[in-house]
């Protein structure tokens, strides 16, 4: 790997932006939704921004082996992988994509012994990237100057949490008594991780299925911004399970 660990985020947010710009028409743009064997929706913009992202990956980083959704969902996952990988959702969210709704993003993680060490997340109709820099999180919008980010502490009686458009009423008052947030906001992807990481929410509890590039970027930003992602039970969340097809339990991120 020819950049220090310092410049790896900003190298990916760089690679995000990229893919982000080519997405970005296919916005609103009426293109065709197929449905893959899980039945999730996968779009051209998916494949364009996929096969750009692993070709910068490549160039900047080679030998670096990288998981990623379309290609795992296509070809399916290895049955190992090493301490030291990438991965990719180069357009999380795609249901949102599809409706129309700006709540979706590009992103690359970097891991290391299981854990998220970098990590770029890019929202492309708004121009933020989120992104890890010399042990801090960073934020930059439409390639501006970058300015720190960095979680807030929890706001009793004012605390937000983040949670799906689809999650049931029972489910949220649910969470609510079990987490002890004040208020709700829904929206899709892993937005979310970065609205906690900048310090304009509290929790994002996530009891249902995810897959390890889902999070594993916005996972790296919000650590470096003070915040914490762990199971339920407060344990370290470790990426790297291939004998589980990178499949994730359940989680639960927080602030400060």
């Amino acid at each position: 790997m020819s950049e220090t660990s310092n410049e790896v985020g900003e190298a990916l947010a760089e690679i995000c932006e990229a893919a982000a710009a080519l997405i970005l028409p296919l916005w609103r743009s009426g293109l065709t939704v197929v449905h893959k064997a899980d039945e999730s929706p996968v779009t051209e913009a998916d494949r364009r921004g996929e096969a750009l992202i692993l070709e910068q990956l490549a160039r900047r980083f080679p030998g670096v082996p990288v998981i990623s959704e379309e290609d795992a969902s296509e070809f399916g996952t290895p049955d190992a992988i090493g301490p030291r990988f990438f991965l990719v959702d180069p357009l999380d969210g795609t249901k949102a994509f599809v409706r129309g709704d700006t709540h979706f993003t590009v992103n690359i993680g970097l891991i290391e012994d299981g854990r998220p060490v970098a990590g770029a997340v890019v929202a492309p109709p708004t121009g933020e990237a989120w992104y890890t820099a010399g042990g801090r999180a960073m934020k930059r919008i439409q390639g501006g100057t970058a300015q720190p980010v960095r979680v807030r502490p929890w706001p009793p009686g004012e605390a937000v949490c983040l949670i799906s458009h689809t999650m049931k009423e029972e489910t949220i008052q649910a969470l609510a008594d079990r987490y002890g947030f004040d208020k709700r906001e829904a929206m899709d992807s892993s937005v979310k991780l970065c609205r906690i990481a900048e310090g304009a929410a509290d929790i994002y509890p996530r009891h249902g299925p995810t897959m390890e590039w889902d999070i594993a970027a916005g996972h790296a930003v919000l650590a470096a911004a003070g915040g914490r992602l762990t199971t339920p039970e407060g344990e370290p969340f470790l990426y790297g399970k291939a004998s589980e097809g990178f499949r994730n339990g359940w989680f639960v991120a927080r602030g400060g």
